[in-house]
Formats: C-alpha cells, structure tokens, sequence
C-alpha cells in the first residue's frame, strides 16, 4: 500500500475512533436513577410516583392564582425585568420548562432523574455525568438533546444573571461523551462543591435552535419555546398570564411526574396592592393565595363563605428552614452602617415583642437564626466543632461569638425599653455620633444621621412604623416609601437604599444560595443578591466550609458556626418568624392524603379540580348570595 493510501488509511481509523470514543467513555459511568447529599435517596429505581403526589388525580379545570406587582419579560435567566410566573429558571414556578433533575418534596437533598434518565456523580463532586432520555421533546415537536444541554449551561456560565453565574461560578468543562451523555467537571482550581450537581439539575433546559435567531441577553415579551408540562396561553403583558397545559407533554408518565400538573389552565392575575388581592379573591376572582398580612389573617377571614366552608383558611406547617421572615437589612456600602457599633444600636432599638402583640396580632415566633425552625440553627454556646471553624477568625470576628448565647433582644413588649436606649447610645457615641439640639449628629463632620428605608409592600412600612418612631426619640430621621415592586427589586438589586426589608430562608441544605445571598462575590457583582452588601471573610470561609461539608455533623457546625457569625455582626435585625404558611383558598379543589412539606406552593402542582366539590360551593354560595 502506498503511503498516501496508508495515510488515507490511517485518517479513517482515527475517525472512526474518535467517533465511537464517547460511547466507550459514557459507558465507563454508572448511572443511576437519581442522587443525594448527606442522606440515602428514599425512593429506589422502580418507583412509580412520589408518595406525595396522588397517580389518580384527575386532569381538567382551572386553578387562579395571585402574584404581587407585574411582569415584563419572558426571559427567566437575566436580572433585568421581572420575568412572568411559570417562565422561572428552577423551581416549582418553571412551568413551561424541563430540568435534568426534580427534587424530591419529602427528603431534604434528593433529586430524581427527569429529563436525564440517569446521573453519576463523582466521590469527590468534582464530576458528574447524566444520561439524557430518548423521548424528550421541545413543544414544536423536535428532540431535545445534548446540544441543548451544553447550550444552556454555557449560556448560563457566562450570559446569565449574576446570581446564576456566581452559583456555576465552579463549573468548568461541558462535554459530550456519548450519543446521550454529557459531563460536567468543575474548572480548574475550584473548591468541591456538590451544590453544584443540584443547581445544574434543577435549573430549566433551553431551546438552543429557538434561541438560535434571538438574542438571549436581552429581555422579551415573547413566550419562548418549552417542553415542560405547560405552555404560555394568553396573556396581557404586566396583568395577567394563562399557562396552558400540553395534552402530549412527553413526560407525563415520568415517575417525578405522575399525580402532578393536573389542572388544564393556571392562571396568574397581578396585583400591586395586597389590599386590592385580598378582596379580589373574597369576591371569587382568584381561587388561592398565601396570606402575607397577620393582620388580615386575623381579621379578615370572618365572611359568610368562610362559616359555610365554602372557603378555606389553614396555617400550614413546613418541615423546611423558615429564617427570617422580614428583616430590616442595611446597606453596608452607606459609610454610616459599616460601624458594627451603629448597627448594634439600631438593632437595640428595635421592639420585636411590641411590634408583635400589636401591629402583628400575636401571632409570629421571634427568629433568633438565620435557620430558625432548622437543626442548622445555633444555640446556646459554641460546640466544639464549631470552635475549631471559628478559633482561626478569632480577633476578626465579634468576641461574644465564642463568650456569648445569643438571645436575641428579648423585652417585655410594653412600653419604652430604657437599658437598651442607654446602650444605644453609648454604643453610638463611641462610633462618633451624640444628640445635639434633638438631632443625632456627627462629631467629626456635623451631619444628622438619617435613615431612608423602602419597602415592596404597605404592609412593610406598616410594621416597621414602630421602629422608625423608636429610632425617631434618638434623634435618627427617618423616611419610608412603599413601592411598586418592580421599582423596589431595582432599587434593592442596584444598592438605591438605606434600609428594606428582603426575607432570608434556606434550603434543606444550602450552600450557592448563601454564596449568593451573603458572599463577598455576589455583593461585588453587578445584580447580585447580596443586596446588603456584606463583605466578610470569616462568613466567606463560613461558607466553604457548608459547601465542603460530607456528614451531618460537619455540615451542622458550619451552618452554625455561621449563623453565629451572621448574629453578632447585626448584618440584619431578625425578628418575626412564621409558625407556618397561611394558604387561603376556595373549596373546590382536591389534595392529597399527604402532601408535600419541605416547600411552597403545593397546590400548584399537586391540588386538582374536584367537580363535586366545585358543585358545593356553587350550590352553597348561590344560597348565600341569593343569586
């Protein structure tokens, strides 16, 4: 043979290796139908449907929904806009999407295969590979399949929000290594982090031959293509939006699938007052919501539907994290809140207890965590686990971590707290500030120090009306706006703030959320999370060590030790704490015998029509109204 020929031999033979080379290495993985952190995966590989999701719910009817403020795009993985309901980038609201992987809703780390039919992780979590399911299709009828996998975690690496980028910020190489598998391996230098195997399989798969022609960087108010269980009906942009669902969805009879996404529409009407919401559905407009104001949930729900039954109202309980409900956080990039000395202040001048028995109707619990209804939570005096996390950072963090309980700031709910008023000040007049003419000024400079707090809710200016008085007798001034929600996100998102109010609860088993919402990274990215802006290192090595973690015990001192941190450093002033969720609905609708309680809503995807029921109330409302 001819060396041209031997060549043209040889060419071919390393063709053919290399094309069958990714079949050879998929096969070197095992595969299996899902995977957990910490704990063993309750459900083995011939489950049928999760335990919480009823398989012979029936399909049909509409379910009407609330959502606060309005909508302007469809594009779920920018910061720009605020993307409408069922278009999000996870979670149970990604309707219209698929993800890799879909949590379980009864264990607290494990997801089960969806559109991969297969996942393997590696020891360390510095790999993992899925196996995509033949079957998966986009709404137009094509495949979906690698291509769109690579795309769309390359799209969300480098393209997508900050808070998307910071939590792929480990993720390095996206390859394809079979007909149907795709690896992902963690860039070069990078901690392990198995958070990140859960945020790339909850995280919504895109069309890469619809985004093709548009650009994905920039918001839309066209509904995109999907292959997820609904699809974007009709709609009026800002105001309402019906979602659709497929009848030939492809991955009806998935087990993570089977009982759920019962309704045949779910509509989402938009409110910018709660007031406004909360009548609305009184007047049978919306047909579920969760209750956001105590005050109405004590007040409001004494109607005749309600005595008949026809109408529901239940405080439903979480095994989850529930945090801080409403927190006020400070802007730590304002000179004025860097003082940790003047945060305590503050913080000591805020009435948990009054605020509560009066504004609030008795019925919140205070939250003295940042994982409050959590064994993350800390109490009493550091273990010593936790002392070995934090004896490296002793000098740079407060020294009543190590010497102190934290108790929160405990009083009798009545009247004018004198002791703390006196810390206060002291604390104050050490950080450079004293009353002067009724006006808490600045020694140095002579400036009054002011506080310009926003809210994205009346409600949230209401509660905090107590404090700004409180704040107001130490000669601090203060004003409060309630905001129309969109302004108030940009606001927040771009650090135009003093003060607000911005909720912080965990996953079972956090680690990129609390590099997004309190890491060094998120505050200095553009449209982080970290809307307060917390820079610490010690929260920042806090964190790693979560992430690092590879049993309870490891995990549960740095969630701890952590909290500890956060506590002592008054980031935020914690008070209310929800005892449960207050769902208010009416009776139409069947749920299962044991529904889901690690997170909300679980209506959304587990409730469905009840045509005997829907009869009731109509029979009975009709006696009520005389119509």
């Amino acid at each position: 043979m001819g060396l041209r020929h031997t060549s043209a031999a040889l060419l071919l033979l390393g063709v053919a290796s290399l094309a069958i080379a990714p079949a050879v290495i998929a096969d070197t993985y095992e595969f299996r139908h899902g995977t957990s952190y910490l704990q063993p995966l309750r459900y083995g590989p011939d489950f049928k449907h999760f335990d919480w999701a009823n398989p012979n719910a029936p399909k049909g009817g509409t379910i009407r929904a609330a959502e606060m403020g309005t909508f302007d795009s469809f594009n779920g993985i920018l910061d720009k806009g605020r993307v409408a309901a069922g278009v999000t980038r996870g979670g149970l609201h990604a309707l219209i999407y698929d993800s890799l992987l879909e949590q379980a809703q009864d264990e607290p780390a494990a997801y089960y295969s969806r559109l991969a039919e297969g996942i393997w992780v590696a020891d360390d979590y510095r790999r993992f590979a899925i196996r995509l399911r033949k079957d998966a299709r986009w709404h137009d009828g094509k495949p979906l399949t690698v291509d769109d996998v690579i795309f769309t975690f390359e799209t969300l690496r480098d393209k997508g929000a900050a808070g998307v980028r910071t939590a792929l910020r480990e993720l390095g190489t996206i390859e394809q290594i079979g007909p149907r598998e795709v690896l992902f391996a963690t860039r070069e230098g990078a901690l392990s982090n198995p958070d990140l195997v859960y945020v790339v399989g909850g995280y919504s798969v895109l069309p890469k031959h619809y985004w093709k022609d548009r650009d994905i960087t920039k918001t839309t108010v066209e509904p995109p293509l999907g292959s997820g269980p609904y699809r974007v009906g009709e709609y009026s942009l800002g105001r309402n939006l019906t979602l659709e669902r497929v009848p030939d969805y492809w991955g009806a009879e998935l087990p993570v699938n089977v009982g759920r996404y019962n309704f045949d529409r779910i509509k989402f009407d938009y409110f910018r007052d709660e007031s406004v919401m909360l009548e609305s559905q009184k007047g049978d407009v919306i047909d579920v919501r969760t209750e956001t104001v105590s005050k109405n949930w004590m007040t409001a729900y004494g109607f005749p539907a309600v005595r008949a039954g026809h109408f529901k109202r239940e405080l439903v309980d979480l095994s989850r994290p529930w945090g801080l409900w409403a927190p006020v956080i400070w802007n730590l990039d304002v000179d004025k809140f860097k003082d940790i000395r003047v945060r305590e202040a503050l913080w000591l001048m805020s009435e948990f207890r009054w605020t509560n028995r009066v504004l609030m109707y008795g019925f919140y619990n205070y939250a003295k965590s940042y994982f409050y209804n959590s064994p993350m939570a800390s109490s009493g005096m550091p273990s010593e686990k936790e002392l070995e996390l934090l004896e490296p950072w002793r000098g740079k963090i407060p020294d009543r971590v190590f010497t102190h309980e934290w108790v929160g700031n405990e009083t009798e709910g009545f009247g004018y707290n004198r002791e703390n008023v006196k810390r206060a000040l002291a604390l104050m007049k050490e950080a450079g500030w004293e009353i002067r003419d009724g006006v808490m000024t600045n020694v140095e400079t002579g400036q009054p120090f002011e506080i310009d707090f926003i809210f994205g809710s009346p409600f949230g200016l209401r509660q905090e009306l107590p404090f700004m008085a409180w704040l107001n007798r130490i000669g601090i001034e203060t004003s409060a706006r309630a905001m129309e929600t969109s302004n108030w996100l940009y606001r927040t998102r771009n650090g135009k703030f003093d003060a607000t109010h911005m909720g912080f609860t965990a996953s079972n088993v956090p680690g990129i959320m609390l590099r997004n919402r309190l890491g060094t990274s998120a505050a200095d990215s553009d449209g982080g999370q970290n809307w307060g802006n917390i820079r610490n290192p010690a929260v920042d090595a806090m964190i790693e060590h979560v992430m690092a973690a590879r049993n309870i015990d490891d995990f549960y001192a740095a969630t701890r030790a952590l909290d500890r941190i956060l506590l002592w450093s008054f980031y935020y002033v914690p008070g209310l704490a929800a005892p449960g969720y207050r769902l208010v609905y009416w009776n139409r609708f069947g749920q299962p015998d044991d529904p889901p309680r690690l997170l909300r809503p679980a209506w959304l995807d587990t409730w469905w029509w009840d045509e005997e029921k829907a009869g009731v109330v109509a029979e009975g409302m009709a006696e009520l109204t005389g119509k």
